[in-house]
């Protein structure tokens, strides 16, 4: 399609209300119209998805656009009807209905844009419309995530090249990124293949205004964002390395006056939608997050990001800041790093990204148990979880590199889907395992190098980014901006002190299908001297948890239910801890008054729920185990049900679900310590 410059411009201030092209976005759209495949890798906030929206909007048929953020689906989605412009998505936050709806709307032609999750591709029903489907373009959004040495791989993106592979050789592809490294463009060039014409534009943002914070102890930190915060102008987001990290920090701010909400990708979805709506009104002086929010949301004006913990890349960093200051004024930049050593001689905050990248990959043994069960028989993703007590993630690891290897292919069994090895398939190579493994620790000890460089902190990242065409640079606190330190005074540390005191984890248990409420922890067990106290207790000396677990366990019960009255206490039946929950239970009824029954018992023995790592098995060991010897003493009852560690929730779950067919009005969970790690990080 041959188009004037002018006329589509006339176009776009029609339609999108401005007045024009970026020169790089016009070259990138007359190669589309035109049926070229096409890379583009510029800056965020740049306007790459104009570039695919504006050509789809005058192409014969459906552009399908692979992209792995959800709120960038939803948000543009939203935006594109606005304007006219038809447009669905395909997501796990829609039901089944709604999902086949998008695909009826595509296949009968009345839509022009279709957004997917890559992972909706092993969906049988995709694969048979994509068949089907008058198709005019393919657009890969987040590129990095098709290559292995992109900062955040996914296997499902590699599907996207089998699709590729098989359109036409004049049908346009788009693949746009915002971080991608010489080596990842290389590799997604290999991939797409054909004639693939890549236009990577300056990637420096001139506008952020970069610091780094350098301290001895996460204290720090939160007096700094106390003191520093109000002062900021606008609003903005606060990033923390673990969902636990985000509850805290949460707790803390809202503790010294700071308007706040935390977020993270275990809330449910309505949740996670009313806070990215509140992002956008501007509802709360930050949001305090893991790196889940914040891609695919179009808000030009945040005006400040701070990261509590650092991330494992400068590719990382990068993508991240950039969703600050689109609007191209002043934005502030913070990045604290603890610089604190451990006894191993470990900085503190360089033990979390690596523990990432560790255990990105499972074991070598883990997928020889994988590949041997397989050898078997046919098994289904939840049957490897169950096999092999690993969780979901791990699994998909190693099924996705086990089927890029040929090892094993998908298969489908009276309409479910199973992985099957491959007779005579060859041995498992995991040189490629070790060489991006020693990559990201590259990219880890480049990020250190980010904290202590002396370089202008934007050439820094440009240049490890690949982007060498710019000189001056004017925009960090190893330039014109004046470093910024903190230290901390008797008082605060004693606010700290008074905040850790008052300040409890919440149990989000409430839902429609039971009758538990949220309960309430007495302290988090591997950030405090209580996951010691516990641990001792159980396996060392096995006495009786001591008067101080009962004392900050009652404070978290006074704070969470205030006056709340409960009919009842029931305590969770031992699997190896003997009485200890038991004469716990005894102590806190005999101080709240509050009579404690023994009718909670199991049917059966259980193992020890720790002893399991996925949802899957701890759920299996617990289903059907409880027992209410006398039912009539809970019918129509309010209950505080205790117990020592809640981790998975899954025994608290299951009892809850008993009591409330039972009839009991109410349950309560109040547990000694919740668990930091697991499944919450």
């Amino acid at each position: 399609m041959n188009m004037p410059r002018s006329q589509a411009e006339a176009i776009l201030k029609q339609v999108f209300g401005l007045e024009h092209f970026y020169d790089e976005q016009w070259k990138t759209i007359k190669r589309l119209l035109n049926g070229e495949r096409m890379l583009l890798i510029e800056r965020t906030g740049f306007g790459k998805s104009l570039c695919y929206q504006f050509t789809a909007m005058l192409l014969e048929g459906v552009t399908i656009v692979f992209s792995p953020l959800i709120a960038l689906m939803r948000n543009q989605v939203n935006t594109l009807n606005a304007k006219g412009i038809p447009a669905r998505y395909i997501n796990s936050e829609q039901t089944q209905e709604e999902n086949a709806q998008s695909i009826q709307d595509a296949l009968e032609g009345n839509i022009k844009i279709l957004y997917i999750a890559p992972e909706r591709q092993e969906n049988q029903e995709w694969i048979e419309a994509t068949r089907r489907m008058k198709l005019a373009m393919i657009v890969i959004d987040e590129a990095h995530t098709i290559s292995v040495w992109g900062h955040d791989f996914r296997p499902a993106f590699r599907r996207i090249i089998n699709l590729v592979n098989l359109l036409p050789k004049d049908m346009p592809v788009l693949a746009t990124t915002a971080t991608a490294t010489l080596r990842v463009q290389r590799d997604i060039e290999k991939q797409i293949g054909g004639d693939l014409q890549t236009i990577r534009g300056e990637l420096v943002r001139s506008n952020l205004r970069l610091y780094v914070v350098e301290t001895k102890s996460e204290e720090e930190k939160m007096i700094a964002l106390s003191r520093w915060l109000n002062r900021l102008p606008g609003t903005g987001l606060i990033y923390t390395g673990t969902r636990i990290q985000t509850e805290q920090y949460t707790q803390w701010l809202k503790y010294v006056g700071i308007d706040c909400i935390g977020y993270n990708a275990g809330l449910e979805a309505e949740q996670r939608k009313d806070i990215e709506q509140g992002l956008m009104e501007n509802r709360w002086k930050c949001i305090i997050s893991t790196n889940a929010l914040g891609m695919g949301i179009d808000k030009p004006d945040i005006r400040f990001i701070i990261h509590t913990q650092i991330p494992a890349s400068p590719i990382h960093y990068y993508q991240e800041i950039g969703r600050a200051g689109r609007d191209g004024k002043p934005t502030v930049i913070i990045l604290f790093y603890n610089s604190a050593i451990d006894d191993n001689g470990i900085p503190e905050d360089y033990k979390l990204p690596k523990t990432f990248i560790e255990s990105a990959r499972p074991s070598i043994d883990k997928y020889e148990e994988v590949i041997s069960l397989l050898q078997e028989e046919p098994l289904g993703l939840f049957d490897l979880m169950r096999k092999t007590n690993l969780k979901q993630t791990p699994i998909r690891v190693i099924k996705a590199d086990l089927i890029e290897q040929g090892i094993i292919k998908e298969v489908v069994y009276n309409g479910l889907k199973k992985y099957e090895y491959q007779f005579n398939a060859k041995s498992l190579n995991t040189d490629s395992f070790k060489e991006l493994r020693l990559a990201k620790l590259r990219d880890l000890d480049k990020m250190i190098e980010y904290v202590y460089t002396n370089q202008p902190r934007m050439k820094y990242l440009c240049d490890f980014l690949g982007d060498y065409s710019r000189k001056d640079y004017k925009n960090c606190d190893n330039t014109d901006l004046v470093k910024r330190h903190i230290q901390i005074t008797n008082e605060e540390l004693m606010q700290i002190h008074t905040f850790r005191e008052t300040c409890f984890p919440i149990l989000e248990l409430g839902d429609t299908k039971t009758n538990l409420i949220n309960g309430v922890a007495g302290s988090y067990y591997g950030t405090s001297h209580v996951g010691a106290i516990i641990h001792t207790c159980k396996y060392g000396r096995k006495e009786d948890f001591p008067d101080l677990l009962v004392k900050t366990t009652l404070k978290a019960y006074h704070k969470q239910f205030g006056d709340k009255h409960f009919d009842l206490i029931l305590y969770v039946p031992p699997t190896i801890s003997g009485d200890l929950v038991k004469h716990f239970a005894l102590k806190i009824g005999n101080i709240l008054k509050i009579p404690v029954s023994d009718i909670l018992k199991k049917k059966h023995t259980t193992n020890a729920q720790k002893v399991f790592q996925n949802h899957l098995l701890k759920k299996d060991n617990v289903s059907d185990t409880f027992i209410i010897s006398e039912p009539e003493q809970v019918k129509g009852k309010s209950i505080l049900l205790i117990d020592d560690i809640y981790d998975s929730g899954a025994t608290i779950k299951e009892i809850g679900r008993m009591l409330t067919d039972m009839g009991t009005t109410e349950i309560a969970p109040l547990v000694i310590a919740r668990t930091v790690g697991g499944e919450n990080l």
